[in-house]
């Protein structure tokens, strides 16, 4: 692949097009916005100028519900020899193109499992997609040199592969990513008019839960108005255990002990069901979850604090696994959460001791 187009330059567009120009392609840009592809093309992510010709590969970076009408105005334009799509959403798209007549061996709809929270062409970044899943969904009539160009642009960006049915890729993102960002918006909705007082208490499992929820809420409505009803069926069941908890939860209040004890079991069903569901989750590198242990470190909210402890860790000669930072409320310092491997958690210890760091347990 040379040459491309890519037709939407927000987050997901503009990092396609950096992804591509850093390999040497040839990338011009294009949006309803003519200033946002200035953005773009001022950020190094190609040329706002049209192509003479028709390029190797279209990419369509736009909101689901406008994917049919802008990709079949570009094939009507032949504008590509290739097309795909990068929405969050893939049997409508599809269901709506095949509704307008186009040509779907020349087209390819795929989704690249990654984001952020701020949007627009400012948020991009060339390597959004480094070893991010990034879902193709090819039909018995996808030409082949269409599906070996969208493999091109995941090898690209430097993402991996995935191959999934469109209605099965849509009962999925539903699971793992659209019903949790209503979840969790839920809760911080419930953050709005609470007393200054209790959301000073905010520690780092209410900023886990509530960090999606600081996304654009115009780019989510686009998104869940093309997958609706699989997100509706998970909330529904979600809303099934809500109601069943919520009873259990009165039920501790009772003074009756065989209440009491029922409302204990079924709290404690949800928690072990969720226990569950959490060991399933990926680990690093996409393998199974690791059982690490966690050696906290407080730290002075000063530069050069997290080189140190991360330098000291190597001299330790322990590999760091994962790290998180839990910050103090109202002081410039912070716990160090650095997981380790079980046998490594007394080493790092007592070396990190040596050097003078404050661990906590």
């Amino acid at each position: 692949m040379r040459t491309a187009v890519v037709i939407g330059t927000g987050l997901i567009g503009t990092s396609v097009a950096l992804a591509l120009v850093g390999r040497g392609v040839t990338v011009h840009l294009a949006d309803h916005d003519p200033e946002q592809a200035r953005t773009a093309a001022a950020l190094g992510a190609g040329t706002d100028a049209a192509p003479d010709a028709p390029v190797d590969l279209a990419v369509i970076a736009v909101p689901p519900a406008h994917v049919a009408t802008t990709l079949s105005a570009a094939v009507a334009a032949d504008t590509a020899r290739g097309y795909l799509d990068v929405a969050s959403v893939k049997s409508g798209p599809r269901r709506e193109l095949e509704e307008l007549g186009v040509d779907l061996s020349r087209y390819i709809g795929t989704h690249p499992m990654a984001g952020r929270e701020r949007s627009g062409p400012l948020a991009a970044t060339a390597d959004l997609f480094e070893g991010r899943p990034w879902v193709l969904t090819p039909t018995r009539d996808t030409d082949t040199e269409v599906l070996n160009l969208a493999l091109e642009v995941v090898a690209l960006c430097r993402a991996v592969p995935v191959v999934m049915d469109a209605d099965a890729h849509d009962r999925a993102v539903a699971l793992v990513s659209h019903m949790p960002h209503l979840l969790s918006s839920m809760v911080a909705a419930r953050l709005e008019h609470a007393e200054d007082t209790a959301v000073r208490l905010c520690g780092q499992g209410i900023r886990d839960v509530t960090r999606i929820a600081a996304s654009d809420p115009r780019m989510w409505i686009d998104i869940l108005s093309a997958n609706p009803g699989p997100v509706a069926d998970l909330l529904g069941a979600v809303a099934t255990d809500l109601q069943e908890t919520v009873e259990s939860l009165r039920a501790l209040q009772s003074s009756d002990e065989a209440k009491r004890l029922g409302g204990a079991a079924g709290v404690e069903d949800v928690l072990r069901r969720g226990n569950a569901g959490q060991v399933r989750v990926p680990g690093k590198h996409g393998t199974a979850p690791a059982a690490y242990e966690t050696v906290a470190v407080l730290i002075d909210d000063q530069p050069g604090q997290l080189a140190r402890i991360f330098a000291d860790a190597g001299l330790a000669g322990v590999n760091i696994e994962d790290v998180r930072i839990e910050h103090a409320t109202g002081q410039q310092a912070g716990l160090v959460q650095l997981m380790v491997e079980p046998k490594a958690a007394p080493v790092l210890t007592a070396s990190l001791r040596e050097r003078g760091w404050s661990i906590r347990q």
